[in-house]
């Protein structure tokens, strides 16, 4: 496998691991029982999500080595179908599950869109991560 496939595939693993582990914390925190419960907000629900998917994601890529504007553009990246979509959805326009199909599928092609743009650094052995932020590059 290449190190390119090998580090998107990581990341989605890690997103989904984030939003699995991070959001059973959440609905006990603030109660998802009943229509009047927190977590019983879409517009809550979706973000939580989003935001629980970026810590998973940031954190496994600090871990592999990356930097923190590569963290940070490879969050604006998975963030942004959603950033569209939220308002959508707060609104009330579209449902949370069409957020989630549509938010899902155009993250998977904004995440790989902006590792595209970093491709040299997305195609290298992660061991070499590391090394290349502490000499500057």
């Amino acid at each position: 496998m290449s190190p390119f496939l090998r580090h998107y595939l990581e990341m989605v693993v890690a997103m989904f691991a984030g939003m699995f582990l991070l959001g059973p914390i959440t609905f006990m925190v603030l109660g998802m029982h009943g229509p009047e419960g927190a977590m019983a907000n879409p517009f809550l629900r979706t973000t939580l999500m989003v935001v629980y998917m970026n810590i998973g994601m940031g954190a496994w890529m600090r871990y592999r080595g990356h930097s923190w504007e590569r963290i940070s553009e490879m969050a604006l990246g998975m963030t942004a179908p959603f950033f569209v979509l939220l308002p959508a959805l707060w609104l009330g326009a579209v449902s949370e599950s069409f957020v989630n199909v549509v938010g899902h599928l155009g993250m998977l092609v904004t995440m790989y869109l902006a590792m595209l743009v970093r491709r040299a650094e997305y195609s290298m052995d992660h061991s070499q991560h590391a090394h290349m932020h502490e000499h500057g590059g």
